[in-house]
């Protein structure tokens, strides 16, 4: 007969210290409850002491992530790598589904004086970053990894009692969440701080884009927000507190990115412009008013430019115009204006800039940023120093004879700040109120980018190589100053005719009027559609309209023909006729402007209607 008493003590001693283990509990000439139950205390707080103990020890402990990959392979391949050069890489799955590769594991202060070490000798990258434990799960670095470095799970498991006193299955293993500081342990810890260290936290938060308030070492809700958004950030619980672990991560993270950007403070006093600048990766060049020049010190690509001159509110308007011409700012990117200041960005495959800059008093004081997109630049940790650093002091601007230099010096400062130019530009004319363009066909062919105006981006609706025509629509829509009238009523041949056109390509900002006249309703061969013009004109004037004396278009110039083995005088030219213009764009939808006028209009109010209606069309590589 089983004796349930000690088989029940046994059972339960067995599973909670294991066989392996003495067990003093016994029932004999009777069952000690009592002293069973002592025990069972006992055990059961030496247990809850170990699995807390080891908790805390594991939240003692932090690795430094030096990189994450979105594949475990990818991520084994990066490991391997970092192998060859540190003997303690491990890789873990992240929360994220990503797969960081780490260094460690460090105590708290072991961790961030090395990384402050390996940022500062280029070991590692610069936007690695101090990690918890909890951050981390399963390993896949090496394939003999130990334990999981993530949540730790205490191997504890309680078993339902049978009546042979047998061990049942096991239940599910209770995941324990890392064991910190409670908000109250952290608010009495952090209440001990000196106001330096307060100060160091909300600097560390400003840093990372966290806190845009003042550094006096108060924590209201302008730092408690501050200290919930960088804990919901990194994926801990958005208290408004931090713990001991989390202020020694945020500060320790902030100094070494400190010493691997080496920002200081610099007064530009003949600017007038102060800013922290990362002078680990920029030095001084040189002055080109209005811009102080500092080029990178590595292969980042990284360069900064000070911009101060004196100017209004139409200044900075035509400085805003002219950054974005520039080769470092890419046409792609956010644009916003306002009345007294300006921010840009731009961004393609082999470059990115971010430019910023505003107006107070009669000044105009600002800066840009290039880097390369590809270096791996941890350029959103660069931006908002820039941003939250930058001021303008006293009331100087850069002076224009600073820096006298000959033409040739003065061109080989400038490199890189060169103005984007299109490939070839040609002309075109509004032939409709929502902004469509009529061009020469040749004027968008392979074209990556088309635009009128310098900046205005349209798309190609159609092309017709029968008649030479192309019709661009605009992106978003315009209202032009002027739309074309077309003259379909009989030629008079041997009229006087003009061009408006842009002869000189995108050399001058207006169209340029060029008058000849018209020789022949078709081609030398008896070609329809088409008209002859005794007319000397530029390549960069087609596209253009050809106007009669009223005004009215007669036709669209085309580019010269290819040179064969017969070459026409170079007074002669041909436009695609009005008649053949109506057709193309009736089959678009749009519907030709007859014109109506009779007399013809004085030189001036002639020239003002082809300027009205005619626009610089420009091809992009």
């Amino acid at each position: 007969m089983v004796n349930w008493p000690q088989a029940l003590a046994e059972g339960m001693c067995a599973g909670i210290v294991g066989e392996s283990l003495p067990c003093n509990v016994r029932a004999r000439d009777g069952w000690d409850a009592m002293g069973f139950l002592r025990r069972l205390t006992a055990i059961g707080m030496m247990l809850v002491s170990l699995v807390i103990g080891t908790i805390a020890a594991a939240q003692d402990q932090v690795w430094l992530q030096v990189e994450a990959q979105p594949t475990q392979a990818v991520a084994e391949e990066r490991a391997r790598a970092y192998a060859a050069a540190f003997p303690d890489v491990g890789g873990y799955r992240l929360r994220s589904g990503w797969y960081a590769i780490v260094l460690g594991p460090y105590s708290v202060a072991e961790g961030a004086a090395r990384l402050l070490d390996l940022r500062r000798e280029n070991l590692i990258p610069a936007d690695s970053f101090i990690a918890y434990g909890s951050d981390l799960r399963e390993p896949f670095w090496p394939a003999t990894a130990g334990p999981t470095a993530g949540p730790i799970v205490p191997d504890v498991t309680t078993a339902p009692l049978t009546p042979d006193a047998q061990i049942a299955e096991p239940l599910a293993p209770i995941e324990v969440a890392p064991v910190d500081e409670t908000p109250q342990q952290a608010r009495a810890s952090e209440a001990d701080l000196p106001r330096a260290d307060r100060e160091a936290l909300q600097v560390g938060l400003q840093w990372y884009g966290f806190y845009p308030g003042a550094i006096d070492g108060a924590f209201g809700p302008g730092t408690r927000n501050a200290m919930a958004a960088w804990q919901a950030a990194n994926g801990l619980d958005p208290t408004g507190i931090l713990t001991t672990i989390q202020r020694a991560t945020l500060v320790g993270n902030y100094r070494a990115d400190q010493a691997a950007f080496g920002f200081e403070t610099i007064t530009e006093a003949e600017a007038g412009i102060e800013i922290s600048l990362p002078m680990a990766l920029l030095r001084f060049d040189h002055y080109e008013p209005p811009f102080v020049h500092f080029i990178p010190r590595d292969a980042s690509g990284l360069r900064l430019v000070l911009i101060s001159q004196p100017g209004d509110q139409t200044a900075l308007t035509g400085l805003y115009d002219i950054l974005q011409t520039l080769e470092i700012m890419p046409p792609t990117g956010d644009r916003s204006r306002s009345d007294t200041s300006f921010t840009i960005n731009g961004a393609n495959a082999d470059v990115a800039s971010f430019a910023y800059a505003q107006v107070d008093q009669g000044l105009v004081k600002g800066y840009m940023v290039t880097w390369n997109p590809a270096s791996g630049i941890a350029i959103d940790r660069i931006l908002p120093v820039l941003q939250n650093t930058f001021r303008p002091v006293g009331n100087r601007v850069l002076d224009p004879g600073l820096v006298v230099m000959d033409a040739g010096t003065r061109s080989g400062l400038l490199a890189g700040l060169e103005v984007r130019r299109p490939a070839f530009s040609r002309s075109g004319f509004f032939v409709a109120a929502d902004g469509s363009v009529l061009t020469s066909a040749s004027a968008v062919q392979d074209c990556s980018r088309v635009t009128i105006e310098r900046d205005v981006d349209m798309t190609v609706a159609l092309t017709d190589a029968a008649s030479g025509l192309a019709l661009l629509r605009p992106v978003t829509p315009l209202s032009p100053p002027g739309v074309a009238t077309l003259q379909t009523a009989p030629d008079r041949i041997g009229a006087e005719i003009a061009v408006a056109g842009y002869s000189y390509e995108d050399k001058l900002s207006a169209p340029v009027m060029t008058f000849g006249g018209l020789e022949a309703s078709g081609g030398l061969n008896g070609e329809t559609g088409i008209k002859r013009l005794a007319l000397n004109a530029l390549p960069g004037d087609a596209g253009g309209p050809v106007l009669d004396a009223t005004g009215a278009v007669l036709g669209l110039l085309q580019p010269a023909p290819d040179a064969t083995a017969r070459q026409l005088p170079a007074d002669v030219a041909y436009a695609t006729d009005a008649a053949t213009i109506t057709a193309l764009l009736a089959g678009a939808g749009i519907t030709a402007r007859p014109a109506t006028a009779l007399g013809a209009l004085p030189p001036e109010d002639l020239t003002r209607a082809a300027l009205q209606m005619t626009v610089l069309v420009s091809c992009w590589e």
